[in-house]
C-alpha cells in the first residue's frame, strides 16, 4: 500500500483518517480531514465538504484548494479506493464500479460523524464520476456538487466524434486486457505520470508542486496502484456504462443542482457540449451551470483560487 507523506504539503490542522468501508473483501479508505473549529463556545459545526481526485493522483491535488476552505468547511479529503494510500483490491473488476466507490464516500462521511446528514462535493477527473453517481445513488445527501472537466462517461464513450479517442487514448490503452498496460506502465512509471500529465508538452509540468508530482510518481511506482488504476478504467468501460444506461433507463437523474467547471483549454470543453450533455442526465428544473475556466485539465492546480471562488459562492 502506498504511503503519503501529507505534512508537506498541508497544515498540521489536517489529520489522518483509515476507515473500513467494506469488509469482504475489507476495503479501507485513506484520507484526511480538518481540524473541528473549537475557537468558540460551545463550537460551531461547519458543513461538510468531501474532495475527491483524478487520475493518476490522489487527495494531494487539494493542498491548494482545501486550506483556504477550513474557515467555512469541515474539509475531508480521501484517497478513491486503488489510489494512494486506499486499499486496492486486485482481479475483481467490479469492485471498481463508481457505485461502490459512492458508497465508500457515504461510509466515511458517517465514519467521521456526519452519519446521516447532507454533505457538498467538490470532485475532479475520476472523482468527479465517483460524484455522478453519489448524486444519482445518494441524492438526499449532496445538496450540491462541483464537477471539475468531465462529461458524463456514457456521453463520452459513445461520441461519435473521431477526436475523442485520438485525444483521451489513454482511456483506451488503460482498459486493455490484463497484463498489457500494466506491464508497460511498470517498465516507466515516472515517464508514465510525466505524458500524462504533461499532455507530452514537459514544460506543463511546471504548474504542479514538485512534493505534489513526487507523490503521484510514487504511486506510479506501485504496482498494485497501476493494477488498480487500469481496474477503475476497465470498469468504466463495462459497469459503469451498464449502470448509466440503467439509472437512464429507470428515470434516475440528477436530483441537486451542479456547477461543472471545464478547462478552456482541455479536451472536454472543445468537443462536448457541457451544459447539454449534463442536462440530459439531470432531472427536469434542476439547475445545471457549465463554466469553462482558463485552465486545462489539472483544475485544482492550475488555478486553485478560482475552484476556491467557486466552492465559496456555489456550495452554500
Amino acid at each position: 500500500m502506498a504511503t503519503t507523506t501529507d505534512n508537506t504539503l498541508f497544515p498540521s490542522s489536517f489529520t489522518p483518517f483509515m476507515i473500513e468501508t467494506q469488509s469482504s473483501p475489507p476495503i479501507s479508505i485513506y484520507g484526511i480531514r480538518s481540524s473541528s473549529d473549537e475557537s468558540s463556545s460551545p463550537p460551531r459545526p461547519r458543513p461538510p465538504l468531501l474532495l475527491l481526485h483524478g487520475y493518476p493522483e490522489n487527495h494531494f491535488i487539494w493542498h491548494l484548494v482545501a486550506p483556504q476552505l477550513t474557515s467555512r468547511y469541515s474539509v475531508v479529503l480521501m484517497d478513491l479506493r486503488g489510489y494512494g494510500a486506499s486499499s486496492k483490491p486486485a482481479h475483481n473488476t467490479l469492485l471498481y464500479a463508481k457505485s461502490h466507490m459512492a458508497n465508500d464516500c457515504i461510509a466515511v462521511m458517517d465514519a467521521l460523524g456526519f452519519a446521516g446528514q447532507p454533505f457538498y462535493v467538490c470532485a475532479h477527473d475520476r472523482g468527479a464520476r465517483v460524484a455522478h453517481k453519489l448524486l444519482v445513488d445518494h441524492p438526499a445527501r449532496v445538496p450540491k456538487a462541483i464537477l471539475l472537466d468531465i462529461c458524463p462517461t456514457l456521453a463520452m464513450y459513445t461520441t461519435p466524434n473521431p477526436e475523442f479517442p485520438k485525444a483521451y487514448f489513454h482511456w483506451y490503452f488503460l482498459i486493455q486486457q490484463y497484463p498489457l498496460p500494466e506491464t508497460l506502465i511498470n517498465g516507466a512509471p515516472r515517464q508514465t505520470v510525466e505524458m500524462f500529465m504533461s499532455g507530452a508538452d514537459p514544460s506543463h509540468l511546471s504548474m504542479f508542486h514538485k512534493d505534489a508530482l513526487a507523490e503521484y510518481i510514487k504511486c506510479m511506482e506501485d504496482k498494485d496502484y497501476v493494477h488498480s488504476t487500469c481496474q477503475d478504467y476497465r470498469a468504466s468501460a463495462t459497469h459503469d456504462l451498464d449502470e448509466a444506461k440503467a439509472d437512464l433507463d429507470r428515470g434516475r437523474l440528477i436530483q441537486s443542482p451542479i456547477r461543472v467547471l471545464l478547462g478552456k483549454k482541455g479536451i472536454v470543453s472543445c468537443l462536448f457540449d457541457g451544459h447539454k450533455e449534463w442536462s440530459s442526465v439531470a432531472a427536469d428544473g434542476v439547475p445545471v451551470e457549465v463554466v469553462d475556466v482558463d485552465a486545462g485539465h489539472f483544475i485544482p492546480e492550475e488555478i486553485p483560487d478560482v475552484v476556491v471562488s467557486h466552492i465559496l459562492e456555489f456550495l452554500q
